[in-house]
């Protein structure tokens, strides 16, 4: 296991998680609250999409809000743990309705040229992160009230993964998968079976007793969804990574397993919009928004 941990865990300090499902992409997004203060932060929001019709709604994002307002809780913090290729950001409308600052990994920057060369974006794009209000590098931190909050790096999916260790709660994005579940993908441009591999090692480093959080959960072999675990639950029944799996044999399961996967549905909006922070492309001179389908390319 890689201890390379760049900072010793809050196991005394127990934030309040409360989880939100989507059940069109499986994801999980939570309200992470501070229990000596009103303080809390939204990780991986989900904005609604009927992909067909191209129209944009906020039903699951409007339920994180009314649970803010009802509890009179106060919004520090819009986390994004990657930039998701499965589903679209709600984090610029969430904030607008009751702030918050949106954070990534600082490695957006490599996920911008690389989506935006895909996507033909042009100059006029920026490709520095300057669409959020942070980007945070391995070993940072920030606060939700008393609360501080930890960043550790871990790519392999994208670039841009990062996992926040929040107290005895960490958010692993799509590092990890419930134990059952495995892991996520690693054939993204940018991602790499290896560096996942490495990653998790770093995760499952962690205390046996830290809680983790998962953004997405399928619920295999028909079990009901599932989105919490600990670091030592995974460390024994990872179905990918469990009970020492060597580096090499993850990398040609994973590898194996990659080249069977079809791209995620929503994979073109996501990426347009996501590598924006959540908004959508500029509208065109009548005032109009328009996703862009590259041929032949993803």
């Amino acid at each position: 296991m890689q201890n390379d941990i760049p900072f010793t865990p809050d196991l005394g300090l127990s934030p309040e998680v409360v989880p939100f499902f989507d059940e069109q992409t499986n994801t999980i997004s939570y309200i992470v609250r501070d229990p000596g203060s009103d303080a809390c932060a939204v990780v991986d929001s989900v904005m609604d999409i009927d992909y067909a019709a191209g129209r944009i709604t906020h039903d699951g994002a409007d339920r994180i809000i009314a649970h803010i307002r009802e509890k009179g809780w106060k919004i520090e913090w819009l986390i994004e743990t990657h930039v998701h290729a499965d589903h679209l950001s709600a984090a610029p409308y969430i904030q607008r309705q009751v702030g918050g600052k949106l954070g990534i990994g600082e490695n957006i920057t490599v996920v911008q040229d690389v989506f935006g060369k895909v996507f033909n974006e042009g100059t006029e794009f920026q490709r520095d992160g300057s669409q959020f209000d942070r980007l945070f590098g391995d070993g940072d931190s920030y606060t939700i009230g008393k609360m501080t909050a930890r960043v550790m790096h871990t790519p392999g999916h994208t670039p841009a993964c990062m996992t926040h260790v929040i107290g005895d709660a960490a958010f692993v994005g799509d590092t990890l998968f419930m134990p059952d579940g495995g892991s996520a993908r690693a054939d993204f441009p940018g991602g790499d079976a290896r560096t996942l591999y490495r990653s998790i090692m770093r995760v499952l480093a962690l205390p046996a007793e830290m809680r983790l959080f998962m953004c997405h959960d399928y619920g295999p072999n028909g079990r009901d969804i599932q989105w919490e675990t600990t670091v030592g639950e995974e460390r024994e029944h990872n179905i990918h990574v469990g009970r020492g799996a060597s580096e090499d044999a993850f990398v040609a399961m994973r590898e194996a397993r990659d080249a069977t996967l079809a791209m995620p549905r929503l994979i073109i909006p996501s990426l347009q919009v996501n590598m924006r922070a959540g908004r959508m492309p500029p509208a065109d001179q009548d005032g109009k928004v328009f996703l862009k389908v590259p041929v032949n390319t993803l």
